[in-house]
């Protein structure tokens, strides 16, 4: 584990969650620095096997050296398409932590970051064409102030909006520090890193194609989890833990469950537990705990 890399979030619980079994087939689909991969494998015999998904080639770097693991350097998106490729078709745990690695915030020239000044980037895979500056410099109004609100929350999004495209017909918006320089006068002193943090997850969030990509993955999950196989779900804000919540309860990502011609519900997954958030004691070890939710289901 390279806790340097990434201080795993609500470890123990999570990994608990899983109620391993030492001869089962497990995915972590988002590696990071291995923590949670190291915790599972562990807790795993000979027989046991792990899987497990990162798109940024950094987290090559913290590949684990064991016959049972299998790092594959891909998004999650195509969790179904490269377990098969490994001749997997069901597997008896799935963990996601969603949240972007401690390393891509400290690493500056990333751009996740509000505390640094960096190129606009904010690209998990630094192979993908869509980076931050293309939202920033090419996307029209109307779908610029649409990223703020929806992903950022920001009640004056069409104002933002207005003011990045008078600026950038200007002058090129290439930098995070350019980028706060246009919408100064939308942080006041007193919410200023709050308002760039929204400003800064809803960009993010496009980029990576993050609540798509989350989508994709949760209507995968009922097909490949076993009878009785567990899945344990990290989020770190409202947009992406009510897309968790309502699946484990519904099925879907809107309305209630499905019912049969009987007026039976029909959904795939049941929750295992109620919501579980890191304790004080981990969020003062790790301040970036503090907005974490795990939520566990269990396939039925």
């Amino acid at each position: 584990m390279n806790s340097a890399y990434h201080n795993p979030v609500l470890l123990q619980e999570s990994v608990d969650g899983l109620n391993i079994k030492p001869n089962g087939v497990y995915v972590d689909v988002t590696f990071g620095g291995g923590g949670h991969s190291t915790e599972i494998l562990k807790r795993l015999g000979d027989d046991g096997k792990l899987f497990a998904f990162d798109q940024d080639e950094d987290a090559l770097q913290n590949a684990i050296d064991d016959e049972r693991f299998q790092l594959i350097n891909q998004n999650f998106r195509y969790l179904k398409q490269y377990l098969k490729f490994y001749g997997i078709r069901k597997v008896d745990g799935i963990l996601a932590d969603f949240g972007v690695s401690s390393h891509q915030f400290d690493e500056a020239s990333r751009g996740f970051s509000t505390r640094f000044s960096a190129d606009l980037d904010m690209r998990m895979n630094r192979n993908d064409e869509l980076s931050a500056f293309e939202v920033v410099n090419s996307y029209s109004q109307e779908d610029l102030a649409s990223v703020l609100f929806q992903y950022g929350e920001l009640r004056n999004a069409n104002a933002m909006a207005k003011v990045i495209v008078e600026a950038r017909s200007q002058v090129t918006i290439k930098t995070t520090d350019q980028l706060k320089t246009v919408l100064a006068r939308f942080l006041p002193k007193m919410k200023e890193n709050k308002i760039l943090a929204q400003i800064y997850q809803a960009i993010r969030i496009e980029v990576n194609q993050e609540i798509e990509v989350l989508k994709e993955f949760l209507l995968q999950v009922p097909e490949i989890l076993e009878k009785g196989g567990r899945l344990s779900l990290i989020s770190y804000h409202s947009l992406e833990d009510r897309l968790v919540k309502r699946f484990i309860r519904a099925g879907s990502f809107e309305g209630e469950p499905e019912k049969d011609f009987y007026g039976n519900i029909n959904v795939p997954l049941k929750k295992v537990g109620g919501l579980i958030v890191p304790s004080a004691e981990e969020i003062a070890r790790n301040n970036r705990a503090r907005s974490a939710k795990l939520r566990i289901a269990e396939k039925l």
